[in-house]
C-alpha cells in the first residue's frame, strides 16, 4: 500500500527539518491540542484546504491515468497552497525528477503552512487529521524519490522527521 492510502503502509517520511520565523500576515489561528499524553508535545493541525480543492483533487485521482497529472497539475495551479495536489503530482509522475520537484514543493509549501500555523519546528503533525495528510504525503514522496536517486542522507533525514512528526508513523 502506498502513501496514497496510508501514511504508515510501506513508507516513511520526515524530510530535512527547516524552522524558521513566522509567517508574517498568517490570518490562521495555530491549531494546537494539549499535546500528547506520550510526549507531552503539542500538536500542530493544519487549516482545511480552500473550498473546492479536495474535491478537485479527488476528481483528478479519478480521471484515467493519461489524463490525471494534466488533471493534478489544474489543481496545482488553481490552488497553489493545497498539499494534496503537490503530492499526488509527485506520485504520478513518471520520472524522479519530476516526482523530486513535487515532492519537495509540497514538503516547503507544508513548512511555510505549518509556520503560519504557529509550529515553532518541534510538535507532532499527525496522518490521523486529514489536513495534515498532504504535507505528509509530500514528506513520503520525498524520502522515497530521495532514495530512487540515491540520496540516502536525505531520505534517512526524511524517515526520521516523520517519525518525530508522528511517533505511530510506520515505515
Amino acid at each position: 500500500m502506498g502513501v496514497t492510502d496510508a501514511p504508515h503502509a510501506a513508507h516513511t517520511p520526515g524530510a530535512a527539518h527547516e524552522p524558521g520565523a513566522h509567517t508574517p500576515g498568517a490570518t490562521n489561528p495555530v491549531a494546537f491540542t494539549s499535546g500528547s499524553p506520550t510526549t507531552g508535545s503539542p500538536e500542530t493541525i493544519l487549516p482545511p484546504s480552500e473550498p473546492g480543492a479536495a474535491e478537485a483533487t479527488a476528481a483528478a485521482m479519478a480521471e484515467a491515468p493519461e489524463r490525471r497529472r494534466a488533471a493534478l497539475s489544474s489543481v496545482a495551479v488553481r490552488w497553489p497552497r493545497h498539499l494534496d495536489a503537490w503530492a499526488r503530482l509527485a506520485e504520478v509522475a513518471t520520472t524522479d525528477a519530476d516526482r523530486y520537484a513535487f515532492a519537495r514543493v509540497g514538503y516547503h509549501r507544508g513548512l511555510d503552512a505549518l509556520r503560519a500555523a504557529g509550529w515553532r519546528g518541534t510538535g507532532l503533525v499527525r496522518w490521523a487529521h486529514e489536513e495534515n495528510r498532504g504535507f505528509l504525503r509530500s514528506l513520503e514522496a520525498l524520502r522515497a524519490t530521495a532514495a530512487a536517486i540515491g540520496e540516502h542522507d536525505e531520505a534517512e533525514r526524511c524517515r526520521r522527521f516523520l517519525h518525530q512528526l508522528d511517533p505511530d508513523w510506520r515505515d
